[in-house]
């Protein structure tokens, strides 16, 4: 483990949780990010130093897996460190917790690319910086990075939404921000769900939610300002309980894909807050946008 581990606390608020009074997705996100900010400004490199440096770091990939629920008023630690530097890119990790309680909520690792800001292109990290993030050198030996996973092939009825980006996606780097996409994605999801006859009051009816597991994302390309996004999805079955589905976000005016996701959600029982078996009638009613599951 480096020696330049961080720890960042965040109170939940009612404005950041769900209708079913959990912490958003897209929310732990937003923590990853506070808490590198805060890891990076305590080793030295703070948004000052960035700026008059003119490089920045940009999110390039992000992994989420949700172990267990947050809600209103609870109190999260975010422990984050620095797993390597790979030339002109870095892995950071993350661990949830409960502040006082030793099991995970949440963990999660977010590759990021270091960028000169006048060219937006990828560029060497300095030596001293590692130094700084890692003073007693990386002691763990990292795996190679896998590729992103390439998506099936979609079915026939794939199901598309539009979006324009609008000022609120925005951050300071005039790009739509790494954690809003999950919120895209999230909609994007309840949007299908609805087309083919289960919006989220039928759900409620029969006694079922929809909850992310996984989220897996690589952003490709930024989007800016007004584009035009077109969002892609289809599913696969995954087990009784869940189902793989996956997002593709293209520009409208070229087709370029800014981002694509893979997402694990679990069908839960609303009374027990337990894992249920996907409904055959849900099933059959999706079949259209569906695939087999891959047999590897």
């Amino acid at each position: 483990m480096p020696a330049a581990v961080h720890t960042a606390t965040f109170r939940v608020r009612h404005y950041e949780c769900d209708a079913y009074g959990h912490l958003n997705n897209a929310n732990y996100a937003r923590y990853m990010q506070e808490a590198a900010f805060d890891a990076s400004a305590a080793v030295g490199y703070g948004k000052d130093r960035y700026e008059s440096m003119g490089f920045l770091w940009l999110a390039h990939e992000t992994d989420i897996e949700f172990l267990m629920p947050v809600r209103y008023g609870d109190t999260v630690e975010v422990r984050t460190w620095v797993g390597d530097f790979r030339r002109v890119r870095s892995r950071r990790y993350y661990e949830f917790r409960l502040a006082g309680q030793p099991d995970l909520v949440a963990s999660a690792s977010t590759d990021w690319v270091y960028i000169e800001a006048a060219t937006e292109r990828p560029a060497i990290v300095p030596p001293d910086m590692i130094a700084a993030f890692a003073p007693g050198g990386l002691t763990e030996e990292q795996p190679a990075r896998p590729r992103f996973p390439a998506p099936p092939a979609p079915p026939p009825d794939v199901y598309s939404t539009r979006r324009r980006v609008e000022w609120r996606d925005i951050d300071t780097a005039k790009h739509v921000n790494n954690a809003v996409y999950l919120n895209y994605i999230e909609d994007a999801a309840l949007q299908v769900s609805a087309h083919y006859g289960w919006p989220q009051t039928r759900c409620d009816a029969a006694g079922f939610a929809v909850m992310a597991r996984e989220h897996h994302i690589e952003y490709k390309h930024p989007a800016m300002l007004d584009d035009d996004l077109q969002l892609t999805t289809w599913a696969a079955p995954h087990s009784r309980t869940t189902a793989h589905r996956y997002t593709a976000i293209q520009r409208s005016r070229d087709g370029v894909i800014v981002a694509q996701a893979r997402t694990l959600w679990v069908w839960f029982d609303l009374k027990s807050s337990r894992p249920m078996r996907i409904q055959p009638e849900l099933l059959a009613d999706f079949a259209p946008n569906m695939i087999e599951p891959p047999t590897t």
